[in-house]
C-alpha cells in the first residue's frame, strides 16, 4: 500500500519530494492509464488549493479527458481551445494567473481561477497533457511549473 507523505521545505524541495513520491509510485509499471490515475490522485492529495488534476489524451484529433481527481471534468477539448488545447497545439507549458482573462478559456469548473497545463510528448507525438486548476487567483507559479514538467517527464519515462 502507498501513503503519501506531508511535503515539506521550500516549493522546488516540496516538488523534489513529489517527484520522488510520483516516481515510487510508478516503478515498474508502464500503463499510461493506470499510471495516470495513481498520478493524478498523489497530485490532487499533495498540493494545496488545488480543486482538479488530471490527464487529457490526444485521440488524433482532438483532447479527450482521462484520468483525474476533481469535479467532473469537459470531455473533448479542440486543439488550440482553452488552456489545454493551447498547451497542447504550441508545445509549451501555459500557467494561467486568471483563466477569465484568457482567451478562449473553457470553464469546466466555475470554482477554477488558475491553470497550469503541461504538455506530453513522445518525441514529437502529442500524447496529452497534464492539467492542475485551483480555486486561487495566480496559485501556479515558475517553480510549480518546473516541478510539474519533471513530475509530467516522469510519467513519460515510466511508459519506455
Amino acid at each position: 500500500m502507498f501513503t503519501s507523505s506531508t511535503l515539506s521545505g521550500s516549493k522546488p524541495e516540496q516538488y523534489a519530494q513529489l517527484l520522488a513520491q510520483a516516481r515510487a509510485l510508478m516503478h515498474g509499471e508502464r500503463d499510461r492509464i493506470a499510471n495516470a490515475a495513481n498520478l493524478s490522485a498523489l497530485i490532487y492529495h499533495s498540493l494545496a488549493e488545488v480543486n482538479w488534476a488530471g490527464f487529457y489524451f490526444f485521440d488524433g484529433k482532438e483532447l479527450v479527458v482521462g484520468p483525474f481527481q476533481g469535479l467532473p471534468a469537459c470531455i473533448r477539448i479542440p486543439l488550440g481551445k482553452g488552456v489545454c488545447g493551447a498547451a497542447a497545439s504550441s508545445g509549451h507549458s501555459q500557467c494561467i494567473d486568471d483563466v477569465d482573462a484568457f482567451p478562449g478559456h473553457i470553464p469546466c469548473d466555475s470554482a477554477s481561477r488558475s491553470e497550469l497545463v503541461v504538455p506530453l510528448f513522445d518525441g514529437s507525438t502529442l500524447i496529452g497533457v497534464l492539467d492542475l486548476d485551483s480555486p486561487s487567483l495566480a496559485r501556479f507559479d515558475a517553480e510549480d511549473q518546473a516541478g510539474m514538467e519533471a513530475i509530467a517527464q516522469a510519467w513519460l519515462d515510466a511508459l519506455q
